[in-house]
């Protein structure tokens, strides 16, 4: 029976361009996702651009331009980055989308339902010559831990996360006016309620949740799960729909993760799948992916499973949490103030993607941050791409093209090397179940290296001359090597994997080993990858 499968990738939000960050928390989805339509399954691959909140409107300000427009500006240059990067999702969209706001409200008005939002007064900073209560954003004050410039959220000289009723010194970023204190209702999402289930989630999914992602949650449950503020003093994002809050918007918290429910649901109606039977958590055939980056742990663990639990709709609580760490770069934090950072866009007009992404997984940050430098990518490239892959397919294939006129003749395959290849299959294709992607790419380049110590010891070169059935042998059991290489990896290099198709004439990517029947004729040769020089 085929797989019911969700997949997630975490929404970037709409204030920079994509950099490789970013490329490397998201990348292990689209793996997931090639392998298992490889396999046949009901696959659900959604995403798109987090378009709403206070660093949109502050652009936007700055170049006195609507909020959409900023929002749809970075959504197309996202699009532009996924496809560059071979991203196939089976919907990209945003959350400005009436889709998505339709959804989110009646899952709002659920929640109020089930008694799990009510109404809170605060006090909120005001400023009064703008006449407006203000967004942590819109206060500038002094950082108590420093005395550095800070906002109501962070300290621009130390980096410290804050609180608005810490900053000290507070004044109106708009008008530079002193802020007062003022009566404020909100709507909270009653998180706290939920402490006990989040903690037996945890726990059920110590096997199935990447271990940073246990540690982080964990963190956040022994302080005590806190309720937060789903509403925010905005004019953009998704209107609230209760009475009295015509001011104010859904905090983007909230409303951002709900997107994965809302896509996956579009999706499904667009194929007439049943949602709620996809989703269910009585559903045994399912399993969901949620791919993102360490700063988005606790919005996929704690947060996102409450809500579901708060709507009740009785879907199935994330099966896979699949977080990455940092990228830094040259050993130094990632950040666009200081131009320590590299855009995907750039890296592309570069650099080979099939490259980019084998770098990005066999490197990545699936276990611990990882550091970047173009040095430690050229090294890898030459090393494993030109060196390892690409030398034993031109190899074999420039040989037989200039002495056998691109004829390989059908002979025994070494049944050695057939039984390898099947054990192959089934230990990567559970890796990647497993989200083990560094491992399972590790697997199939342990197989590469097989592969040209098997062609150096049987010396095809001296076989042709000496014993011609044992040439043809040789040659056919490494055309079979480089055919199943072709489908190993497709998930993870898909044009690289193309390129072998077309020269042996092979199908369609499967997950499954791929037989040889008859004599082979090489298409035309095609160097896989070129050297870097830096």
């Amino acid at each position: 029976m085929n797989r019911d499968i969700l997949i997630g990738g975490a929404w970037p939000y709409a204030n920079y361009f994509m950099h490789i960050g970013h490329l490397a928390a998201l990348l292990p989805g689209d793996v997931i996702a090639r392998y298992y339509r490889g396999n046949g399954d009901n696959v659900i691959y959604v995403s798109g651009t987090d378009s709403h909140g206070t660093p949109i409107t502050g652009r936007a300000k700055k170049e006195n331009v609507s909020p959409e427009v900023i929002a749809k500006r970075y959504h197309e240059a996202f699009v532009k980055s996924f496809g560059a990067m071979d991203f196939e999702y089976d919907l990209y969209t945003a959350t400005f989308t009436e889709e998505h706001k339709k959804i989110v409200q009646e899952y709002f008005l659920k929640l109020i339902k089930n008694g799990y939002i009510y109404e809170k007064t605060i006090q909120q900073d005001y400023c009064e010559k703008c006449g407006k209560f203000l967004s942590d954003r819109e206060i500038v004050g002094k950082c108590p831990k420093c005395g550095g410039e800070a906002t109501g959220e962070q300290c621009d000289s130390c980096l410290t996360t804050l609180n608005a009723d810490e900053v000290q010194d507070k004044h109106c970023k708009e008008c530079g006016s002193e802020t007062v204190l003022r009566d404020n209702k909100h709507l909270y999402f009653k998180l706290s309620a939920f402490q006990k289930q989040i903690e037996d989630l945890i726990n059920s999914s110590e096997n199935t949740w990447r271990k940073q992602a246990v540690g982080e949650s964990r963190k956040f449950l022994n302080n005590g799960l806190i309720d937060r503020a789903a509403t925010r003093q905005l004019d953009w994002g998704i209107k609230i729909p209760v009475e009295g809050y015509e001011d104010k918007r859904i905090y983007v918290w909230f409303e951002a993760v709900l997107g994965y429910l809302t896509t996956a649901k579009r999706v499904a109606e667009q194929r007439g799948i049943d949602f709620e039977k996809f989703m269910s958590k009585d559903n045994p055939n399912l399993s969901t992916y949620y791919v993102h980056g360490k700063d988005n742990i606790p919005f996929h663990t704690i947060i996102f499973p409450a809500l579901i639990l708060g709507i009740g709709n009785g879907y199935q609580l994330p099966k896979y949490i699949v977080s990455s760490g940092y990228v830094n770069m040259n050993d130094t934090k990632m950040s666009k103030s200081k131009g320590n950072l590299i855009t995907v866009d750039e890296l592309v007009e570069k650099y080979d993607t099939d490259s980019i992404r084998y770098f990005m997984i066999s490197n990545g940050p699936e276990k611990k941050d990882m550091n970047f430098t173009e040095e430690l990518f050229a090294q890898a490239h030459n090393k494993f791409l030109v060196g390892m892959l690409g030398n034993f397919v031109n190899r074999n294939f420039s040989f037989i093209n200039k002495k056998f006129d691109g004829i390989i003749k059908e002979a025994e395959i070494d049944e050695k090397i057939v039984e390898m290849t099947k054990e192959l299959f089934r230990k990567v294709g559970a890796l990647i179940e497993q989200a083990e992607l560094k491992s399972a790419i590790d697997e199939i380049f342990e197989y590469i290296g097989y592969a040209n110590k098997y062609y150096d010891e049987k010396e095809p070169w001296k076989q042709c001359k000496e014993d011609i059935e044992e040439f043809n042998k040789t040659t056919y059991t490494c055309a079979y090597i480089i055919a199943n290489i072709s489908n190993l990896i497709a998930p993870f290099m898909p044009k690289t994997s193309l390129k072998i198709k077309k020269m042996l004439n092979l199908p369609e990517f499967k997950w499954e080993p791929i037989t040889l029947k008859g004599d082979i004729k090489i298409n035309e040769l095609e160097l896989l990858f070129n050297r870097i020089e830096l």
